[in-house]
C-alpha cells in the first residue's frame, strides 16, 4: 500500500497545517470521522470521491494529494514509467467490502497547477462484489484500452468495450468497473474545479 499511505500523511499534514480537527472535516466533506481516520491513517483503499470532498474541505486540488508538482512546463510520461507498482496507487472506487479494485497510474504526477488528473487504469474482476455509487464534483472521461467495462450513471449502465469512450458529469451518482468478470484496462480523465 506504499502510495496509499503517502496520500494519508499528505492529508493529514494538510488538516493540521490549517488547524483543524479531523471532525471538522468529517462534518464539512459529509464523511464520517471513522473514513476520514481511515484515509488518514492508510488503513483504507478509498474511492476518488472521499479524496475529492476532502481536497475542497482542505482548499487543495485532488493532485496535492497524488504527486509531488515539481514540473511547471509540459510533462512527458514514458510507457515504462506506468508499469511499476511502486508508482501506483490503489482505490476500493466504494466496493463495500473495501477491498482494492483499481490500480491509477498517473499521466501527470510533475505537472504542477493541473486542473485535470489522467490515469492508466487497471480495473480488478468484480464478480460477485457489491458496489455503491459515488458522486463529486467535476467531469470524467473515459477510454476503454482493454477488456469491458461497465459505468452505471444515475438510473442507467452502460457497457462498453475496447476502442469505446464516455464523457459525464461525476455529480451524477455512477460507478466504474470490469464487465462480464475480467479485467480491463481504461484511460481516463478526471477533472475537479478547484
Amino acid at each position: 500500500m506504499g502510495n496509499n499511505k503517502i496520500i494519508g500523511a499528505k492529508i493529514q499534514r494538510i488538516r493540521e497545517s490549517k488547524n483543524l480537527t479531523v471532525q471538522e472535516v468529517a462534518e464539512r466533506s459529509g464523511l464520517s470521522v471513522d473514513q476520514v481516520e481511515r484515509i488518514e491513517g492508510s488503513l483504507d483503499f478509498p474511492s476518488l470521491a472521499p479524496l475529492i470532498k476532502i481536497a475542497r474541505v482542505l482548499g487543495v486540488r485532488l493532485g496535492t494529494f497524488l504527486d509531488d508538482q515539481t514540473e511547471l512546463g509540459p510533462v512527458i510520461c514514458r510507457k515504462q514509467d506506468n508499469n511499476t507498482a511502486t508508482e501506483s496507487i490503489s482505490f476500493s472506487n466504494n466496493a463495500t467490502k473495501a477491498r482494492k479494485h483499481m490500480e491509477y497510474h498517473s499521466l501527470s504526477k510533475a505537472k504542477s497547477g493541473r486542473h485535470m488528473e489522467p490515469f492508466l487504469i487497471d480495473i480488478a474482476s468484480s464478480s460477485g462484489v457489491d458496489f455503491i455509487l459515488s458522486t463529486h464534483e467535476g467531469e470524467e472521461f473515459i477510454y476503454v484500452l482493454e477488456g469491458i467495462v461497465e459505468i452505471n450513471y444515475g438510473k442507467n449502465t452502460y457497457i462498453l468495450e475496447e476502442g469505446d469512450s464516455i464523457y459525464y458529469d461525476s455529480i451524477v451518482a455512477h460507478h466504474v468497473h470490469a464487465g462480464a468478470g475480467s479485467t480491463a484496462k481504461i484511460l481516463a480523465v478526471v477533472y475537479t474545479p478547484y
